[in-house]
């Protein structure tokens, strides 16, 4: 039977010799990691069941969301993950070391075929050397330490076929953001997506974990690229272990098939709010920047960093303009300072900061405050998200000739004279209180409520659980900060009932692969949330913490208003508006989702 790349590599992790689309498999993790955010709330899993670790030596602790550990709660719940790892025998990459995923393939942890787990949402970039990498919840990466596995669903698969050369003033970050103006936020959710053409056979390691990294952007489970003799080459030198490498069968099946031509890509920008609202840097160019942010790991590699030092070199930042770098690993940050390019940095006025993600989970440089307007080498610009600013997503070569301009430009459109401010921006915060409310509900399989409709599609996670709360382990304390970051719904939380029932539109919950972005529905007493679909991980979340979703493509015909009452039956997914006795299916429960449920959650006995 033929499979796909990633087919491949899941049945060879499993105790099958073929999978399908659709099959839920347990699936064997090669290496298995936690963040400095999410690493405490691990921790309180595997402590609150009395969890053991299941080889050790495959289990790894990174500090890379606040690797300056300059914040109190994240400092503490470092020296939580420190602790347990000092019991365990477990590694720790600490806040000297750099970014999770990029350590992994550095250290030869994660070679082409190797399987990874994070509660990293982008671990899904290990796609770039031809592996599997999936973001997931504090509870999964607890199963995954205790049993070695856990349980996956197979994607179905999508190849995308790169025709033509891309254009020589066009970079990764400029394919992947034609990519998003193509797909969109929602319209792969959920496959897994190959990419084959000669051009995609010249695109070296930097340039494909720049793409691979915006997999989650696009709401796909990964971008994965098959391994070339040189990334093979590369991954041999460093690995720790044999590996083998896989690529798909020629006739493989593919639930779509794509053919692009490179040639017409442009230079893009992603304009604030949404990383698929993607525009030709033509539109937008002079528009005036306060801060510009370079690094994350989409864009902290070291081409990237020569790319910006040939921009920066002899040139100043324009003034009152704030610029920061941030290399994705120390061992690039050391190759900087080695070849002169931190001197260049330095000299041009750039903050430059010791490895790690930054900006992304409100942790070491990036952030910017109300009104600030930054361009940004990373990958999600949700508002709210690098702070109460706006940002804009571009390529290297964008950001550092920003920085220079003062305004949006591009490296061969430079002025003799920067833009100037001619006055400061005036920034206000509201502070809003929550009132806490306790979870009353109860493991049924028929439940009825009063629904809330909330007509909007990718909501993210950042809307539902800011991350400036992600330092929150006990759920009772969460649901005051519900929607708090979401427009036109920041008191939902007070004005939110136990047994209430939340239907939305698609993609709810994309984004980051926090926890908290459902147990604070939880502490709230929601029942379920019904979407016409969700985001991998907020799927996989919601299922392993009991918490019932339900996918309904029918949800415009069911002329559903704002406090009708509906009942569901979970286990066929019949839902009954009351109001008008009208009728629809979702999704019902798996077995899986069942099973979870019954026993209150993932971890449950």
């Amino acid at each position: 039977m033929a499979m796909t790349l990633l087919e491949k590599i899941l049945a060879a992790h499993s105790k099958y010799k073929v999978v399908h689309p659709g099959e839920i498999v347990d699936i064997e993790i090669d290496s298995r990691v936690a963040r400095d955010f999410g690493g405490a709330n691990v921790v309180k899993n595997l402590n609150d069941f009395g969890l053991t670790i299941k080889d050790p030596e495959k289990t790894f602790f990174t500090f890379d969301c606040n690797p300056t550990g300059s914040d109190q709660k994240y400092a503490v719940n470092q020296h939580i993950c420190r602790l347990f790892a000092r019991e365990h025998g477990i590694k720790v990459y600490d806040i000297d070391a750099g970014i999770g995923t990029h350590i992994l393939i550095e250290e030869g942890y994660v070679s082409p075929g190797s399987t990874v787990v994070s509660t990293d949402s982008h671990a899904n970039i290990l796609g770039a050397i031809g592996a599997f990498g999936q973001g997931m919840g504090d509870m999964d990466i607890a199963a995954a330490w205790h049993n070695g596995k856990v349980w996956f669903k197979i994607p179905s698969s999508v190849k995308i076929n790169f025709e033509g050369k891309i254009p020589d003033n066009v970079s990764s970050k400029d394919v992947v953001l034609n990519l998003l103006k193509i797909f969109g936020a929602n319209s792969l959710l959920g496959y897994s997506i190959e990419i084959y053409g000669p051009s995609v056979d010249n695109l070296d390691l930097d340039d494909r974990i720049t793409i691979s990294s915006m997999a989650t952007e696009m709401g796909a489970i990964i971008i994965l690229f098959p391994p070339t003799k040189s990334i093979i080459d590369y991954c041999s030198a460093r690995a720790k272990t044999k590996f083998e490498s896989f690529f798909a069968d020629k006739d493989a099946h593919y639930d779509k098939t794509y053919t692009i031509d490179v040639n017409g890509f442009k230079p893009m920008v992603s304009r604030p709010g949404e990383p698929h609202d993607t525009v030709n840097v033509s539109e937008v160019l002079g528009k005036k920047i306060d801060s510009a942010f370079i690094g994350s790991c989409t864009n902290g590699r070291m081409n990237d960093m020569n790319k910006v030092a040939t921009i920066l070199k002899n040139r100043k930042v324009a003034p009152g303009v704030v610029l920061k770098i941030v290399p994705a690993t120390d061992e690039i940050w050391k190759q900087c300072l080695n070849e002169g390019l931190i001197d260049i940095f330095k000299k041009a006025g750039a903050l430059v900061s010791n490895a790690g993600c930054a900006g992304c989970a409100e942790g070491q440089v990036g952030q910017n405050g109300s009104g600030e307007v930054t361009i940004s080498t990373g990958n999600r610009n949700f508002p709210g998200k690098q702070g109460k600013g706006s940002v804009y997503l571009a390529s290297p070569e964008v950001v550092a000739a920003s920085a220079v301009a003062g305004c949006i430009s591009t490296s061969d459109n430079i002025p003799e004279m920067p833009c100037l401010f001619l006055r400061p921006e005036k920034t206000t915060q509201a502070q809003i209180k929550r009132h806490l409310k306790k979870n009353v509900v109860e493991k049924i399989s028929v439940i009825e409520g009063r629904i809330w409709l909330i007509q909007k599609d990718n909501i993210d996670t950042d809307m539902i659980f800011h991350n400036r709360y992600l330092a929150i382990t006990e759920i009772k304390d969460m649901g005051q900060y519900t929607f708090d970051n979401f427009k036109g719904f920041e008191d939902f939380s007070k004005k939110a009932k136990p047994g209430d029932i939340i239907v939305t539109g698609k993609n709810f919950g994309c984004g980051s692969s926090r926890q908290q972005a459902v147990d604070c529905f939880s502490s709230l007493g929601i029942q379920a949330i019904i979407a016409e679909s969700f985001g991998a991980i907020y799927e996989r979340n919601a299922i392993n913490a009991a918490f019932p979703v339900l996918i309904c493509k029918e949800l415009a015909e069911m002329d559903l208003k704002n406090d009708d009452s509906i009942k569901i039956n979970l286990k066929t997914g019949q839902i009954e508006n009351l109001r008008n006795e009208k009728i629809f299916k979702a999704e019902p429960f798996s077995d899986v989702q069942f099973e979870v449920y019954q026993k209150g959650g993932l971890l449950g006995a």
